[in-house]
């Protein structure tokens, strides 16, 4: 059986969101409106503290890989969040697709791996899909399930949050386990924070209950982080005659529309196998044209084609990560990730 989620509250201290009645299944499913081929996901823009007021509802910030689920006449499809289709590589989430309750679907969530602790483990999900490049498809993945944007031949993304929500519960009610509901509280948001923290997690991510669902990072949907995470492209490394694999320094630049931007490097997080595998690698992406105007003799300069997850504790003025570390890699594929500069805090 598959692990469960921490609750971010107990049970009694705030009652989770309950569907207000069940869908009536006497009506008919007519295909009013076309089943799209993709909706562009509704992202969540950073903030230092959480909101307030009873128009906000929360939710754990999964680490792992954002997908969509699509429940098709002709089958599942399961889409990352850059539009690629890896039904593959998550059978076991398919699988639990096909057989839930009702007709077609369009479900929006997060794949991750749960550690004992019932906590997201972005290093266990990418070691169960072979890490980086791998072919390995992932049996212990978990797809937590946070909205519903189409269900038997509507579409829904024009409807309230909190009508999908109670939509999504009522379609997930019974499903196995290897696709789960997110949980939804609401309560105070700093306190929900704070125990989010407490237990080790990512952070919390607070919807509006009332607004529709906007593809690209509007304001509906804000993530709130303890230790801030984010995927940076990885443009280089500085050499190192000490440090076990050769590696001193990987050096790291987020996106500013199609250019690159520096913002500092990481020297901690990875062991002497993940140096080795990363210098290796870098090695063959070598070129003399660096994304990032840097200079320096022990510099070597990649294409910028790795992306790493990085953890940090802020920026600096200059606009480097301060205190940052070393996650692990991400899929090319999942280039979409790469941190936007225009999400970095000012000030």
């Amino acid at each position: 059986m598959s692990r469960r989620a921490k609750p971010l509250l107990r049970d009694d201290q705030v009652a989770k969101s309950r569907p207000e009645r069940p869908r009536d299944r006497a009506q008919p499913r007519l295909p009013f409106d076309p089943m799209p081929e993709r909706i562009e996901p509704c992202l969540a823009l950073l903030k230092p503290a959480p909101p307030n007021g009873p128009d906000w509802a929360f939710e754990v910030k999964w680490d792992g890989y954002r997908l969509a689920v699509h429940i098709e006449p002709e089958g599942v499809r399961i889409i990352t969040r850059g539009g690629h289709d890896w039904t593959h590589r998550f059978p076991a989430i398919a699988e639990a697709a096909r057989k839930l309750r009702g007709g077609t679907a369009i479900l929006d969530g997060e794949a991750v791996v749960l550690d004992t602790d019932g906590r997201s483990d972005f290093g266990a999900l990418q070691r169960s899909l072979g890490g980086r490049g791998g072919k390995r498809s992932s049996t212990e993945a978990v797809f937590f399930a946070f909205d519903l944007l189409y269900s038997d031949g509507h579409d829904l993304t024009g409807t309230e949050l909190s009508v999908r929500r109670h939509l999504l519960e009522d379609l997930l009610d019974g499903a196995p386990d290897a696709i789960q509901l997110s949980e939804e509280v609401q309560g105070d948001g700093a306190e929900l924070l704070e125990n989010a923290c407490s237990m080790g997690l990512e952070g919390i991510i607070a919807k509006h209950r009332d607004r529709p669902y906007r593809s690209g990072r509007t304001g509906d949907w804000l993530k709130i982080k303890c230790v801030q995470s984010e995927s940076f492209m990885i443009v280089g490394y500085e050499q190192s005659t000490v440090a076990r694999g050769g590696i001193g320094s990987l050096l790291l630049a987020g996106r500013n529309g199609h250019d690159w931007v520096y913002v500092g490097s990481v020297g901690t997080g990875f062991n002497a196998k993940d140096a080795e595998y990363l210098r290796r690698t870098l090695d063959k992406l070598r070129t003399g044209q660096p994304a990032v105007p840097l200079k320096g003799k022990n510099l070597v300069f990649a294409q910028p084609t790795l992306i790493a997850e990085i953890e940090f504790r802020g920026w600096t003025h200059d606009g480097s990560l301060r205190h940052a570390s070393y996650k692990g890699l991400r899929d090319v594929q999942d280039n979409a990730a790469v941190f936007d500069m225009k999400e970095k805090p000012t000030g």
